[in-house]
């Protein structure tokens, strides 16, 4: 009786409807919060550098819908890459204040969005529009995309690891890119390689909301958050590298000596002039001066710039050369594009191998004169040569460019202290996505005069041969002084 009694007035627990473990969010455990934060950060990754060299192999499609020029193709490419150059430490500098989850969301979200109307663009107007509100989504998911994952990984070898198999998606879709967008256009016309994003992007936005926003992933860093935007020093930095671009491209079509361009250079100026005067004046810069007053640092992000001026710029013009003089298909394109960007890849991962049995000083200036005997070589070509005679360098600028941006960044990172790693990473996608809207700048530059695509092609491949002796001169000379420096202090 008093065990049936206790059953009585003992309290009972309330009905639910549901188990209690149903009832209650379970929290992800280490390994699968860092396993939803890779998948999440390497997928919108691979679209974000894909979209740097897929674009490439639909210009002739481009041109033929939409009646452009060289001016206009050029505009396509860097609508994309100047937004993406000029917002990167701004887009790092929004992850600190609101969250780095908050901010990889919305880049994605504004990316993917973006992509759908780069699509259904009507005209090259709204083309360009849209290539640059990709570059605005791009510029805020990629410097957080690498918070996440530094945030996720609290073991220093477990985060290379992941940064290692996240900058591998990226290499691998930049070396996939031509091929997979000559596929994309072959099947189903140059939109496709803009709506392909759209299932890509809607997976990587499902995969972020199951991250959870915890402390370790997604924290609100209290010095940052306490720092103002420096909007002075962005506004000056995109009127000064966007007038510059725009130079390039018109200066042909408006006359380089017309009050026009001449009102552009000076614009350009004023503006950079501006930026330099703002940043050393502020406490708490977007880009701290201070940086480039070692000379490692210095060479390193003028070298990773010259890299990519060179190789983009060469992307572009061997595109406009198979499609317009040698009349290939986007598909064809894309597959006599393989010799190049198949061994970006394989000198990517060739990289740590070189700087540990060697160190970084002479590999890379081996890369970089390497290089330019590949730019010399593509001065053989001309409009009738076979492709065979083409193709014959490109497998040695392709491996060496590959080569140089991971021995690059190595070399910068060592020379800053923890607390400005993720500034020094912002400084190197900074010139480097500048690099690659130069690049493409100058050579379509190169490439106007009608009729002459072979001398234009010749003088650019010149110019890139030139310019990457200069960093290959730059960068022994500045190494070298660094080590007579450390030399001197330890005596």
């Amino acid at each position: 009786m008093l065990r049936y009694a206790s059953k009585l007035v003992a309290p009972q627990r309330p009905y639910t409807g549901f188990p209690v473990s149903l009832r209650k969010t379970p929290v992800p455990d280490t390994r699968t919060l860092q396993r939803r934060v890779l998948a999440a950060t390497s997928i919108s990754y691979i679209v974000v550098i894909l979209d740097t060299s897929i674009v490439n192999v639909a210009l002739g499609s481009i041109d033929d819908a939409l009646a452009t020029s060289t001016e206009g193709l050029q505009w396509v490419v860097n609508a994309y890459t100047l937004s993406f150059a000029s917002l990167l430490l701004t887009g790092g500098a929004l992850g600190d204040r609101l969250g780095a989850k908050n901010v990889y969301f919305a880049g994605l979200a504004v990316f993917t969005l973006a992509s759908a109307l780069c699509g259904v663009a009507p005209n090259l107007a709204a083309l360009i529009g849209a290539r640059a509100l990709q570059g605005i989504g791009a510029s805020m998911l990629v410097p957080c995309s690498l918070m996440l994952i530094n945030r996720a990984y609290t073991d220093p070898g477990e985060r290379g690891r992941a940064i290692g198999l996240w900058a591998a998606c990226g290499g691998a879709a930049m070396a996939g890119g031509p091929l997979i967008g000559g596929i994309l256009i072959h099947a189903f016309g140059w939109r496709s390689i803009f709506l392909a994003n759209l299932p890509i992007g809607l997976i990587g936005l499902w995969l972020t909301s199951r991250v959870a926003s915890t402390d370790r992933v997604d924290r609100v860093d209290p010095a940052p958050a306490t720092r103002h935007l420096d909007l002075a020093g962005q506004a000056t930095a995109i009127l000064a590298l966007g007038m510059l671009i725009a130079v390039l491209i018109e200066g042909h079509s408006f006359g380089w000596r017309s009050p026009w361009i001449s009102s552009g250079i000076a614009l350009s100026v004023l503006a950079a002039g501006s930026f330099i005067a703002i940043e050393s004046k502020r406490s708490q810069p977007m880009l701290p001066l201070s940086l480039f007053s070692n000379l490692i640092f210095s060479s390193a992000a003028f070298v990773s710039m010259v890299s990519a001026m060179t190789f983009y710029g060469l992307i572009f013009t061997l595109s406009l050369y198979f499609q317009q003089v040698r009349a290939y298909s986007p598909l064809l394109t894309g597959l006599a594009f393989l010799p190049l960007t198949a061994l970006v890849t394989a000198g990517s991962m060739s990289a740590a191998w070189f700087v540990r049995m060697f160190g970084p000083r002479r590999p890379i200036c081996i890369a970089l004169v390497i290089y330019t005997m590949g730019f010399l070589g593509m001065l053989m070509s001309t409009d009738t040569s076979p492709y065979w005679l083409v193709a014959l360098p490109m497998p040695a600028i392709g491996f060496f460019a590959g080569l140089i941006t991971p021995m690059a960044t190595r070399s910068l990172m060592d020379t800053v202290d923890k607390n400005r790693a993720g500034i020094a990473a912002g400084v190197l996608n900074s010139a480097r996505q500048t690099g690659a809207a130069l690049g493409v700048a100058i050579f379509g530059a190169m490439l106007t005069t009608p009729g002459q695509f072979e001398r234009g092609m010749h003088t650019a491949m010149a110019m890139a041969a030139a310019v990457s002796l200069t960093a290959a001169l730059v960068w022994w000379f500045a190494s070298k002084a660094m080590t007579r420096e450390r030399i001197r202090q330890a005596v």
